[in-house]
Parts: structure tokens; sequence; C-alpha cells
């Protein structure tokens, strides 16, 4: 689970520092050269070079904070008897009689595909804290959905 944090915060540092270069590089030189057309009212270059600034000086926050979060993820403070991030969860969706198996993620790491749940989803917001045994409810965008834990593996157990 340490490599899979690792990467993730290896893919934010490097979109930062490419979204860096062009905040402090290529969109200087675009906003340089639509100036030197003239007029600025009427100059889409310049206004689309404002536009990119304003966005790429937006998700630079965004990254920023996002790393320094999981900058102060302590795994020691992740619980060993009940779900949270890194746990393996085996639920029966009590509507379809079906066994589900999801792993707790972060934003970055999910992929529904594979059964990587982030916890800030609906489904893995519902299933964090629990325990075995424990029936959830959660309201998805597909409607309602019901959900018993019948098995959990933790990160501490899963290391």
């Amino acid at each position: 689970m340490i490599d899979a944090l690792t990467n993730v915060k290896k893919k934010l540092q490097d979109e930062i520092t490419t979204l860096e270069h062009e905040m402090n590089v290529e969109l200087p030189k675009e906003l340089m050269k639509a100036r030197a057309h003239g007029d600025l009212s009427e100059n889409a270059e310049y206004k689309y070079a404002k536009e990119r600034q304003g966005f790429v000086s937006a998700r630079l926050g965004q990254l920023k904070r996002r790393l320094g979060d999981l900058g102060m993820l302590n795994l020691k403070n992740i619980p060993t008897d009940r779900t949270g991030y890194g746990s393996r969860v085996w639920v029966l969706d009590t509507q379809k009689d079906i066994e589900i198996e999801y792993k707790l993620v972060s934003t970055e790491e999910a992929d529904v595909t594979k059964g990587l749940l982030s916890t800030t989803s609906p489904i893995g917001k519902a299933l964090l804290g629990k325990n075995v045994g424990d029936e959830v409810t959660v309201q998805t965008p597909a409607g309602v959905k019901e959900f018993e834990i019948i098995r959990l593996k933790t990160i501490h157990e899963d290391a």
C-alpha cells in the first residue's frame, strides 16, 4: 500500500512540475506574444492565455493541497479492526444477492472496474469505519444500494 501512495504522490508531483513550467515559462511567453498584437479587448490569443493561466493556477492549488493531504496520511492511524483506507471489503449486495469485493483507496487510485473504490465515493464513505456483520444503505446516482459486510481485511493484514 505504501507503494501505491508513493506512486500517487509521484503522479501528483509530476503534474505539479509540468503545470509550474507552463505557468512560469510558457504562458508568460504567450501573453507577451499576444500583447504584441495590439488591442487586448479583441485579442483571442490574449484571452485564451489569461483563461489558461487562471485554470493552471487553480489546478496547481488543488494538486498542492491534495499532495499535502496525502503527506499527512499516517498509516498507523488507520483502524486495525474495521474498514479504512487500504482495506479489502467483501460485501453482499442484499438486493441482488451477489458478493462484491472492494478495496478502499484514494481518489487518484480509484478504478471501479478493478474494484478500487474511492473513500470519497458514496459507497466508499458508507463503508468507512464498519465491521463484519454491519449493514449499510447507500444513496448512489443509480439508486439506493444495500450491503452487508461479510469479510474484511485491513491494510495492516494486507501488508
